[in-house]
């Protein structure tokens, strides 16, 4: 025990003494001798209280240091005190791991996952000469892993809203009457007549689950340590967020997929133009007008573009012999709402995920325009929780690996049609 904590000790012992003495109306002689007596203890220890914290002071300050400036040498001074006695009690009898070895088992314990005790390499080492000719050593360290390519989220791009729901279906209720205004015809004339107000509720249904499994070996768990493991669930959740991408635009409503807004057009009304030759800037400009007809845009900025990187090739490279400039970027101009002049616009997303690839002859490809009118998103993708990753120890057991399942479910809706446009039979070469 600290010298100060003993001396706090007897203080307090003192106080209690003095405390009951001096309650005392007519105390004694020999109570009278005995508080002088504890006065001057009490006062002695005040000084022997404070020199003892300046030392217990420097102390604290040099075992601080130490624990600071702990390194590689500390740690193998920890190994080389490791008892394997103990281990071999612990795992008999049950008995507890106390001083460096408990401290060495809990620090291997916190690096990696062990379902028995771990013991440290260097703890069972045997330094019985030097190497010999043919054991020249060779390490390998393993470094972080690079993870998988994946797209961006090109739904985010297209102004897709993503919403989370705890359970249960979600609608939006969106307005189809055409309601109207009418002038009264004379001084006591009516105005128009009383029309009904109609909703359409576009329902998000927990219906499509999607998932990932993967197996892991244990030459892969010991191979990269616990960095593995967190690899694997980033390329499990970049995996799951490629393929939902995919069906948000390609989704075929059957076999378990949501309906897409590219392959479901048909459904969810939003209008197909097949347009069955090359494109050209009046194609575009077309589609633009078709938005302003329908009061969905004021401006041609407020439209997002979506191509495969097959159509991207065929317009950067057909050059306009009036403009001097290639059809792409007439195009891009145009969503920018400016003239083929200044910095390149980025009104104009490409991708090969989530528009189908060409085909035909000559090769046809589609192309999607999406607006967010008055705030509302034109796609609502709908994810019930987070990412469900699942880890099972148990099926793999005999052999020592692990394996991932992760789970997630969405659906996709369209709230107004007329905030999509699709332009089909894109060809990229002439007939």
């Amino acid at each position: 025990m600290l010298d100060s904590v003993k001396i706090s000790r007897r203080q307090s012992e003192i106080r209690q003494s003095l405390a009951a003495l001096a309650g005392k109306p007519a105390p004694t002689e020999d109570e009278t001798r005995s508080m002088e007596t504890l006065d001057s203890e009490y006062r002695t220890n005040e000084t022997r209280y404070r020199a003892a914290l300046i030392a217990e002071d420097g102390e604290r300050r040099e075992a601080g240091a130490e624990l600071e400036t702990r390194s590689g040498r500390e740690w193998a001074d920890l190994v080389a005190a490791f008892e394997l006695r103990q281990v071999a009690l612990h795992l008999d009898e049950g008995r507890a791991l106390s001083g460096k070895t408990a401290e060495v088992v809990t620090e291997l314990r916190s690096a990696g996952g062990y379902r028995g005790t771990p013991v440290p390499l260097l703890a069972l080492e045997q330094r019985a000469g030097e190497t010999i000719a043919s054991g020249t050593p060779d390490p390998i360290q393993t470094r972080p892993i690079i993870d998988r390519l994946f797209p961006d989220s090109v739904a985010a791009k297209m102004g897709a809203q993503l919403i989370t729901i705890g359970s249960g279906a979600v609608e939006w209720p969106v307005t189809t009457s055409a309601v109207t205004a009418g002038w009264a015809n004379g001084e006591l004339a009516n105005v128009a007549g009383p029309t009904s107000y109609a909703t359409t509720d576009r329902a998000l249904k927990p219906e499509q689950t999607l998932g990932v499994h993967m197996r892991i070996s244990r030459k892969s768990l010991l191979q990269s340590g616990e960095a593995l493991e967190a690899a694997i669930r980033r390329d499990m959740n970049g995996a799951m967020a490629a393929e939902l991408d995919k069906a948000i635009f390609l989704g075929t409503g059957s076999a378990g997929q949501p309906l897409g807004v590219v392959s479901g057009a048909a459904s969810y009304g939003i209008a197909d133009t097949d347009l069955s030759a090359e494109p050209e800037y009046a194609n575009f400009l077309a589609q633009i007008v078709a938005f302003m007809t329908a009061n969905a845009i004021t401006s041609p900025g407020e439209i997002r573009a979506l191509m495969r990187p097959e159509l991207f090739g065929y317009l950067e490279g057909k050059l306009n012999t009036v403009t001097q400039s290639t059809e792409y970027h007439r195009l891009a101009f145009l969503l920018a709402g400016r003239s083929v002049t200044g910095t390149f616009p980025a009104g104009i997303n490409v991708t090969s995920n989530a528009l189908p690839a060409p085909s035909g002859s000559p090769a046809e490809t589609s192309m999607l325009f999406t607006t967010a009118s008055g705030g509302v998103a034109p796609v609502f993708v709908g994810l019930w929780g987070a990412v469900d990753l699942i880890r099972d120890p148990y099926s793999d057991a005999q052999s020592g690996g692990l394996r991932l399942t992760a789970l997630t479910t969405a659906d996709v809706t369209v709230a107004r049609p007329a905030q999509l446009r699709v332009v089909s039979g894109i060809q990229l070469a002439a007939s």
